[in-house]
């Protein structure tokens, strides 16, 4: 079982910047991958990054130049710098992970959740 604790969520004006942080309870390097969704008021959950686990990166269009994904192994942290944010940008965010065991190399999907954080942009 893999515990994900998000932190760093906040009020921020349009054009600031966050870094959200997710610390796993495991070496995030047996990980398949790990990503970040978020879910804003009314609206399904979405995708908003992937970091497989093979060093690749995934963004939703909307994002693309804006937000970065990050991961220190040693800290068994997964990271999301978020910077130009707009109004839009308001939403829980979730950290999740896919865990499948053996040799996995790309993030399929997540089978574990953090408990969210909120990004607020205003």
């Amino acid at each position: 079982h893999v515990q994900l604790v998000e932190s760093g969520g906040g009020s921020v004006q349009p054009g600031g910047s966050l870094k959200l942080s997710c610390k796993a309870s495991t070496n995030i390097f047996l990980l398949c991958g790990m990503a970040w969704y978020r879910q804003a008021p009314g609206k399904e959950r979405e995708l908003v990054s992937i970091k497989h686990s093979d060093g690749t990166q995934n963004y939703t269009e909307s994002v693309k130049g804006r937000f970065f994904i990050s991961q220190d192994n040693a800290k068994n942290t997964l990271y999301l710098e978020m910077n130009s944010l707009k109004t839009e940008d308001t939403a829980v965010y979730y950290c999740a992970a896919d865990q499948r065991g053996g040799i996995c190399l790309r993030f399929e999907s997540p089978n574990y959740w953090g408990q969210g954080t909120q990004v607020t942009v205003s």
